[in-house]
């Protein structure tokens, strides 16, 4: 069943390190991020073109080494989320969120009844194929199951605060360079407006004790959004980091 142990920390708005894979959907990535000291792993569905067959080997690969395996769904569809969470997600990443309905969409298809709509079955990768008490798998499932919001439009960021107050969101995301787009400053980091933007994510986080995310892909953006209030960083991509170290290998 799902377990509690990554759901906690993000409720405690504990500092968690893991990695987004968009392209390497290899079973073995799960191992070789575990021995890097990441604690969960999102696979993209959103560009990457993984698929749930896909997903489903990599979920149950990730559980068997004690990684935690999270998706990031294409888009905000019940199928997407529900299915996702039947081959073993302990949660789910939705991209452009705008508004607190399209959040609350998302916890109502993430959860069973009666907070939700989920459709119930089991014996699955979700209940690691074991004969559990349905009413328990239901229960941990909606307690322990991660909801992640991404905030990168310019309307979920005029709704922030709307969003950030549904029980059950548990970490608003910010799609750094898809936010920049629809500011109108792409791709500057350094600009005032992206900057105020991501002052008022972290201001609604703060507010309504959510988790923080954000994927970084060195060093020093690691160090900068943490001590902005980020607790929940990814690293990535993985293309770029292999080719960025053979790089510095050979150069």
């Amino acid at each position: 069943m799902i377990k509690k142990d990554l759901k906690t920390k993000f409720v405690n708005l504990e500092k968690v390190r893991g990695s987004m894979i968009f392209d390497y959907f290899n079973p073995g990535i799960s191992h070789i991020l575990k021995n890097s000291g990441c604690e969960f792993v999102i696979f993209d569905m959103e560009h990457g073109g993984l698929s749930l067959e896909s997903f489903k080997t990599l979920s149950i690969a990730s559980r068997g080494v004690g990684i935690y395996p999270l998706i990031r769904v294409p888009s905000l569809q019940y199928n997407f989320i529900s299915r996702s969470l039947d081959l073993g997600a302990y949660g789910v990443m939705v991209p452009m969120v705008n508004n607190k309905t399209e959040a609350n969409s998302i916890v109502r298809f993430s959860k069973y009844p009666p907070q939700g709509i989920r459709g119930a079955g089991f014996g699955f990768v979700h209940d690691e194929y074991k004969s559990y008490k349905p009413i328990d798998v239901m229960k941990q499932s909606n307690e322990n199951l991660i909801n992640i919001i991404q905030i990168e439009t310019k309307e979920g960021l005029e709704n922030i605060d709307e969003i950030a107050k549904l029980d059950g969101v548990d970490c608003l995301w910010v799609g750094h360079f898809d936010l920049t787009n629809f500011l109108g400053v792409s791709g500057d980091f350094e600009s005032k407006i992206y900057k105020d933007a991501i002052k008022k994510v972290v201001n609604a986080g703060k507010i309504n004790k959510k988790s923080l995310g954000i994927m970084v892909s060195n060093k020093n953006d690691l160090e900068y959004y943490d001590d902005l209030g980020f607790n929940i960083i990814a690293v990535g991509t993985e293309m770029s980091i292999l080719q960025n170290s053979i790089k510095n290998l050979i150069s």
